[in-house]
C-alpha cells in the first residue's frame, strides 16, 4: 500500500502542476484576448509606456556613447615637457630614458625640435615664412603620458616633478576640460537613474489606473464570480497579466523606439565622424541591457496591477 502511494504521488504533482501550468496559460491568453479586442485604447497605453522607458534608455546610450568617444582622449591626460634651448637632443633622449622608467608613466615619446618644425610647417602652411628663419625656434619636447593607476594627487605631484626638472622650460597639461567632461558625464549617469525611478513611478500609475478602469469595467462580473465562491487571488489573476501584457508591449515598443532613433543617427553621426576622420559609429543596446527595459517594462506592468488590483478588489463584494 506504501508503496502505491509513493507511486501515485509523482503523478499527482505532475498532475497539480499541468493543471497550475494550463490555467496560467488559459489565463495570459484570454487576458491578451481583452487587451487585443481594445487595439487603440491598448496601443495608447503601451505607447505611453514605452515612451517613458525609452526616454532614460535613450539617455543612457547618449552617456554610453560620450564615454566611449572620451575613451579615447588618453592624449589628452599627456603632459607636454618644453626642454630648455640648451638642452642638446642626446641629452634629451636620455632624459626621456630615464622619466620612461618611473612606475606611474606608461609612455615618453621624444619630439627633437627638427621634428616639431617640420610637422609645424607642414600643418601651419606657414612653409614658406618658415624658410626665412635663421635658426629652429622650437625646443626638444618630451610628451609625458602618465599610467592608468594615477590618481589626480599623484597627476599633480608628477606635473610638479616634471617642472622641476633642471633642463625643463615648462609643462603645458589640458586635463581640467576632460575632468569637467567626465563629471558632467557622472551628473547625467546620476540624472538618467533618477529620472528613470521616477518615469518608473509614472508607470506605475499609468497601469494601475487602466486596470482600475478594467476593474470597474468588470465590476458585475467580479461580484457573480465572487459570489460562486472564487478567491482574490483567482479574480485579480487576469488583472495580472493584462498589466504583464502592457509591460512587455511597452517594453519592445521601448527597444523599436531606441532602435528607430539609432537609425535615423546613423547617417549624421558617420557624416560628422568622417570630417574628423575618424571611425567612430554610434553603439548600441546590449542584449543585457535590451533585456532589462523590458523585464523593468514586465515587472512595472505586474506591480502596477497588483497594487490596483488589490486595492480595489476588497471593495468590492457580493450584494
Amino acid at each position: 500500500m506504501n508503496r502505491a502511494a509513493d507511486t501515485l504521488a509523482p503523478a499527482r504533482r505532475s498532475g497539480i502542476l499541468s493543471t497550475w501550468f494550463a490555467l496560467h496559460l488559459g489565463t495570459a491568453v484570454a487576458a491578451l484576448g481583452r487587451v487585443a479586442r481594445q487595439p487603440f485604447a491598448s496601443l495608447m497605453t503601451i505607447l505611453v509606456i514605452a515612451v517613458t522607458l525609452a526616454l532614460p534608455a535613450a539617455l543612457h546610450l547618449v552617456i554610453k556613447n560620450a564615454q566611449a568617444i572620451s575613451g579615447n582622449w588618453a592624449n589628452a591626460l599627456d603632459f607636454s615637457v618644453y626642454l630648455k634651448k640648451g638642452v642638446s637632443e642626446k641629452d634629451a633622449r636620455q632624459l626621456a630614458s630615464i622619466i620612461d622608467q618611473r612606475a606611474d608613466i606608461d609612455q615618453v615619446i621624444f619630439i627633437s625640435a627638427d621634428e616639431a618644425l617640420a610637422e609645424f610647417r607642414e600643418q601651419s602652411g606657414f612653409g614658406a615664412a618658415l624658410d626665412q628663419l635663421t635658426s629652429n625656434p622650437l625646443p626638444h619636447t618630451l610628451v609625458v603620458r602618465p599610467g592608468a593607476s594615477n590618481t589626480a594627487e599623484s597627476m599633480m605631484l608628477l606635473n610638479e616633478e616634471l617642472s622641476n626638472l633642471p633642463e625643463t622650460e615648462f609643462v603645458q597639461t589640458d586635463t581640467d576640460w576632460v575632468r569637467r567632461f567626465h563629471a558632467i558625464l557622472d551628473i547625467l549617469e546620476r540624472a538618467t537613474v533618477i529620472g528613470a525611478a521616477l518615469l518608473g513611478v509614472a508607470i506605475l500609475v499609468i497601469i494601475g489606473n487602466t486596470i482600475r478602469l478594467d476593474i470597474q469595467n468588470r465590476r458585475e462580473e467580479i461580484e457573480v464570480t465572487k459570489l460562486i465562491g472564487a478567491s482574490n487571488a483567482f479574480v485579480r489573476r487576469p488583472f495580472l497579466y493584462t498589466g504583464f501584457w502592457y509591460g512587455l508591449g511597452g517594453g519592445l515598443m521601448a527597444l523599436g523606439l531606441v532602435g528607430y532613433g539609432l537609425y535615423a543617427l546613423e547617417q549624421p553621426v558617420a557624416r560628422l565622424s568622417g570630417l574628423y576622420n575618424s571611425s567612430f559609429s554610434v553603439l548600441s543596446l546590449d542584449l543585457r541591457e535590451s533585456l532589462l527595459i523590458v523585464g523593468a517594462g514586465v515587472l512595472l506592468g505586474l506591480v502596477g496591477s497588483w497594487i490596483a488590483a488589490t486595492r480595489h478588489m476588497r471593495r468590492i463584494e457580493p450584494r
